[in-house]
């Protein structure tokens, strides 16, 4: 038996080969809601996962709108198989996973699939317990979730390490994000968002958006919102769509290009909300909130 040291301990257990390592960097899994559609919510995770991707990190995208998928289109691939086959327990995450522009790797919905716009509580387990075996393939998650408050919505978004809310100055826009924003903070306990106010006319247009949403839930929910930068309406962004190109490829020159680039760096440097945990924590999180 080794002769113990003046704390009291083996001195073999404070040899650098006991040492135990570090764990590895948490995998961010980021959901990307709004509150109302045709904010342009998709454009941004659509672009934002090409920029992540040209930063080195290894992206992959998961599209949530499962009912309505349409990254698949913006990214202008034909996935083979959707998670309709998931669901279905015919294949495995990994295998139905499609190669997008700039080493993304989508993970598609289907589209016209009513049955798959709100998922049974064992669906959602299922679809977290296939994302959760991914670990070890992926840095950054990014979740595109439905418009709305609709349950699967809240299901994503809850498990979610970050949640970047994307609004336009409209007040509806900011309306319906604040709902968002209140369910979340309500039912979940979420204190802390990343706000990217899309499609404004100019920075004081942005600001002031921005500042209405940050003091109301400020106020009366008693969240924190986070700015993650703002991008001008651009008619590039709707040419990009129709060339099915996201516009970062299509067009980095452009000034919505060259806004959401300025984003991407922010969620690259972590500087936006707090990072809670990786793919192990969207899990766990779905789970004890069905306890």
């Amino acid at each position: 038996m080794q002769n113990p040291t003046p704390d009291g301990l083996p001195i073999e257990l404070l040899t650098p080969q006991r040492l135990v390592e570090p764990p590895p960097p948490a995998v961010r899994v980021i959901a990307v809601a709004s509150g109302k559609g045709g904010v342009g919510k998709t454009n941004v995770t659509a672009n934002l996962a090409v920029l992540l991707a040209r930063r080195g990190l290894r992206v992959w995208v998961l599209d949530a709108d499962l009912g309505l998928a349409n990254l698949d289109i913006v990214y202008g691939v034909r996935p083979t198989h959707t998670l309709e086959s998931v669901l279905r327990g015919e294949r495995r995450m990994a295998d139905v996973v499609t190669e997008g522009p700039a080493g993304v790797r989508l993970l598609p919905a289907a589209s016209g699939v009513s049955e798959l716009a709100a998922l049974t509580p064992a669906q959602q387990l299922h679809v977290l317990e296939e994302i959760d075996a991914l670990e070890g393939s992926l840095d950054v998650l990014l979740i595109d979730v439905a418009a709305g408050i609709s349950s699967n919505v809240l299901y994503f978004a809850a498990a979610a390490t970050e949640t970047l809310v994307v609004t336009t100055p409209e007040p509806t826009a900011i309306a319906d994000a604040y709902a968002l924003v209140k369910v979340l903070a309500t039912r979940w306990e979420r204190r802390a968002f990343s706000v990217l106010v899309n499609m404004a006319s100019n920075a004081a247009d942005a600001e002031a958006a921005f500042a209405r949403l940050a003091g109301v839930a400020g106020r009366f929910l008693g969240v924190r919102l986070v700015s993650a930068g703002w991008v001008p309406a651009d008619p590039s962004m709707a040419r990009a769509v129709r060339a099915q190109t996201p516009l970062v490829l299509a067009d980095p020159a452009a000034p919505a290009a060259e806004a959401l680039a300025l984003t991407a760096d922010r969620l690259a440097a972590g500087g936006t909300v707090e990072v809670t945990g990786g793919l192990q924590f969207f899990f766990r999180r779905l789970i004890e909130g069905r306890a």
